[in-house]
């Protein structure tokens, strides 16, 4: 089964306590991508500029991503330069220039009329609308945003969840969604506009996955999963778009869409997203193998007593 992922692929400049680096390959959609590429067939939509070069492209052509839906515009592609200090869970943004991401619209290849499900990376809502209602035959939907779409353009952002199965935003933007302190609570609220299952990221402290009263079976109990403690995280820039990746490639490549699959796909979600943070950019992801996965996903199993 297939995939598509409508995102932003960029180069970033990122520090951290363990160096520095310039102008590495990152972006939304290029983390998302690798990872759920170890699962399923994925294909990207996206702009990029003429800095975009072979060598940038072999990326995602080694791992057999299909790049048919990434546009090229003149000009330069989105560029995001970010510091982390003691506080590895959030950025210092130096700069954003969003070159030629600002007039992005996807357009989506006839070829990717067969996929089967759908990623709408972080974005504007009314584009990620338009996609998902271009591509009406999917069989899922995932959706992210963050607190910029939430705080000024919440009337496009409702109608966007209107059309997703699975949202995957963090606690902040959560109760930010909801206008709500607590977290259970507001989940329920997330749910009632649109949404049949929420999963909220809570950063190194795993994630949890909270079902609409009779989405995907029965019950609507919420499920927890851990994160693995990293003896080194090197650059967590991408660890949420790669934990996405890794969550909607596994439910890509099963047959059944139920709880338990939505629910192991969390485990496989934080196995890619730990892999990410290990070393800067993508360049972990672009080495793992299928064994080096499993090996992760089996330490979940064991640590959390996962049937």
């Amino acid at each position: 089964m297939s995939i598509v992922v409508v995102g932003s692929v960029a180069f970033d400049d990122v520090t951290s306590p363990s160096g520095s680096v310039k102008g590495v390959l990152g972006g939304a959609a290029t983390y998302f991508a690798l990872a759920a590429s170890y699962f399923t067939q994925v294909r990207v939509v996206a702009v990029v500029g003429d800095d975009f070069l072979p060598e940038h492209e072999s990326v995602f052509k080694k791992r057999g991503i299909d790049t048919h839906g990434i546009e090229r515009a003149p000009g330069k592609s989105f560029r995001w330069g970010g510091t982390y200090t003691d506080n590895l869970n959030e950025a210092k943004t130096d700069y954003t220039h969003l070159n030629v991401f600002e007039k992005f619209s996807p357009r989506i290849p006839k070829e990717y009329a067969d996929t089967e499900f759908l990623f709408l990376a972080n974005i504007q809502p009314t584009l990620q609308a338009n996609v998902r209602r271009t591509m009406n035959g999917v069989r899922l939907t995932g959706c992210d945003t963050m607190n910029y779409w939430i705080q000024r353009t919440r009337p496009e952002l409702a109608e966007t969840l209107k059309l997703v199965d699975v949202l995957l935003i963090n606690d902040t933007e959560t109760k930010m969604l909801a206008n709500e302190k607590s977290l259970p609570r507001a989940a329920q609220k997330v749910l009632a506009m649109g949404p049949q299952a929420l999963v909220v990221k809570h950063g190194e402290y795993g994630a949890t996955i909270f079902f609409r009263e009779g989405a995907f079976g029965i019950g609507h109990h919420p499920f927890r999963a851990p994160t693995l403690p990293i003896d080194e995280v090197k650059d967590p820039t991408g660890a949420g778009d790669s934990f996405a990746g890794g969550f909607m490639g596994y439910i890509a490549s099963q047959e059944e869409l139920n709880r338990e699959v939505l629910k192991r796909a969390l485990f496989y979600g934080g196995v890619m997203g730990s892999f990410a943070v290990e070393e800067f950019g993508t360049k972990r992801l672009q080495s793992l193998t299928r064994d080096e996965i499993d090996a992760r996903f089996q330490i979940f199993r064991e640590l959390t007593h996962l049937d």
